[in-house]
């Protein structure tokens, strides 16, 4: 039996828009549907809202989003969460980070760490903090 960790991001009319800025750095295939096509509309301005949506891609990247309802409140936080993306290769983990990069606010310089061949953190445009590294051997 195995268990598997997804993100949930939570959006206010941003969930379609970041679904697909992350499908295009991670690859993979947005799979998205509103309220309206749910039949689940509450509130005329959920309609075109997205009610569950994801990007999953064969490298193993996986988040799923939504778009908080209008009678729901929202607040993103400022850090409410961090999302880590971690791989073996240092020219895949760069590629992301690129890619996430545009338009973002750099917290920490993909760089060499102490605890990391490569690190780096930053707030993306839609407001999600992402950490970025590649693996390095438990030294114990």
């Amino acid at each position: 039996m195995s268990v598997t960790t997804t993100v949930h991001l939570n959006f206010r009319d941003k969930a379609r828009e970041a679904l697909e800025f992350y499908q295009s750095v991670f690859g993979g295939q947005v799979v998205a549907f509103t309220n309206g096509e749910a039949g689940a509309v509450e509130h005329p301005a959920d309609t075109d809202r997205i009610s569950w949506g994801e990007v999953r891609a064969e490298n193993g990247f996986h988040v799923m989003a939504y778009d908080v309802r209008e009678n729901e409140t929202h607040d993103a936080g400022d850090r409410p969460f961090f999302v880590s993306v971690r791989g073996e290769d240092t020219e895949e983990i760069t590629g992301y980070w690129k890619g996430l990069s545009e338009g973002a606010t750099i917290m920490a310089d993909l760089a060499p760490s102490g605890w990391a061949p490569l690190y780096g953190m930053l707030r993306d445009r839609y407001g999600v903090t992402w950490t970025l590294d590649v693996a390095a051997p438990y030294a114990g």
